[in-house]
């Protein structure tokens, strides 16, 4: 008897990789693309309050990960750099101090280009922040300017230039498909960030996300559809050439710089999201459970820090918690697993669902036949014709 047709759907063999994903909300502005759970910084940064609130955060959720070793850990936000490197430290110490963290874990950190967090680099290091990853966008300061970034080409070239000096392992993020951009355009801001020899690449085509500035009011002069697709293609071709693979949607690496974190998500690994909205996928007797914190930093302050009476529990800092269900894990898993260029191999998604082979069994066929996914049944795997029409792809799982 196969050992899935043992246990109950969502319950696995043995827990998969887990990571610490750690939110932290505040930015200098906020930026008109932006959907993110962040919010521009109008008072003083409340670091160490804020911190308290993450501890806690992190022990009344040991019980859900005791015991299982933690393998890589992200700063996200906002602008996680505008914390100080102390507060840094402080706080991965405490989480050493509270969970099985890798010796080799992979601790990664964003930040910006700003002077005044790019000179703190180096004591980011010091503090155990093994990768950065620079929210550069782009090296025009045209383009900055129409995204509403507060750093100029200067400042971001500096701050490669930093990043390179301090860490083995960053990444630079930048965007296409910007107003007005035109394929020469893309070429020289390309041909300057790979001149920046950074071991890491992400970049990703501006959307227009609902809820904000830009999903209200487009700015004018977007590139069409045709000319993002060059630009696409412009980027594939261009970074092979520099030795960096293309290893997901978005992301460009050298070998042995692929983002450890990032994989995990795409592996259907556990994370364990603590902060302001963060969220959670975690592996449990029941079976798979998502959680999303609150949203505002000032709620999650006040749910954490503030109980209702002495000695009482705190509040409800969770504002969702509920059971994926069966019927549910077969886009969820291949929403992550597709967005890897070389695909999963087949056998992950009993692994990381408990569910069965045949649960994929029809429209993994149907996708095969209509060159969707390549036809090595040793491996998922978007073709290129999957990849480009990527989300009729996923259409099929639901």
């Amino acid at each position: 008897m196969a050992d899935h047709a043992l246990r109950g759907p969502g319950q696995l063999a043995a827990p998969p990789s887990l990571a610490l994903y750690i939110h932290l909300p505040w930015c200098v502005q906020k930026c008109p693309y932006c959907d993110f759970n962040s919010h521009a910084l109008r008072d003083e940064l409340p670091e160490a309050a804020y911190i308290d609130a993450l501890l806690l955060d992190l022990e009344l959720a040991l019980p859900k990960i005791w015991g299982r070793p933690v393998e890589t850990v992200f700063f996200g936000g906002g602008t996680p750099s505008l914390f100080s490197p102390d507060g840094i430290d402080r706080l991965l110490s405490a989480v050493r101090a509270r969970v099985r963290l890798a010796p080799l874990a992979e601790i990664t950190l964003e930040a910006n280009p700003g002077t005044l967090e790019a000179d703190r680099f180096a004591a980011f290091r010091s503090a155990g922040i093994t990768r950065l990853s620079l929210g550069i966008q782009s090296f025009d300061d045209r383009q900055l300017r129409a995204l509403g970034r507060i750093h100029d080409a200067r400042q971001a070239q500096r701050a490669a230039e930093l990043a390179a000096r301090h860490f083995e392992a960053y990444n630079l993020d930048l965007m296409y498909a910007l107003p007005g951009q035109s394929l020469d355009d893309l070429r020289r801001d390309l041909d300057t960030a790979l001149g920046c020899t950074p071991p890491h690449l992400s970049y990703y085509h501006l959307t227009l996300e609902p809820n904000t500035p830009f999903g209200h009011t487009p700015p004018p002069n977007l590139p069409d559809d045709d000319l993002a697709a060059d630009m696409q293609e412009f980027i594939e071709a261009r970074t092979a050439e520099a030795g960096l693979a293309h290893y997901e949607t978005s992301a460009y690496a050298q070998p042995s710089h692929r983002c450890r974190h990032n994989l995990n998500y795409w592996r259907f690994g556990d994370y364990l999201g603590i902060g302001a909205g963060a969220h959670s996928k975690l592996s449990l007797a029941a079976g798979i459970v998502r959680e999303a914190r609150v949203r505002h930093p000032r709620q999650y302050l006040d749910a954490l820090l503030h109980p209702r009476a002495p000695g009482s529990e705190p509040r409800d800092h969770v504002a969702e918690r509920r059971l994926v269900r069966p019927g549910e894990l077969p886009f969820e898993f291949m929403m992550n697993a597709l967005r890897l260029t070389e695909g999963v191999e087949a056998t992950l998604f009993s692994d990381r669902t408990g569910l069965p082979p045949s649960a994929l069994g029809a429209p993994l066929t149907r996708a095969r036949a209509q060159g969707l996914l390549r036809e090595n049944t040793q491996r998922i795997q978007a073709s290129a014709l999957g990849a480009r029409f990527l989300n009729d792809l996923l259409q099929m799982f639901l």
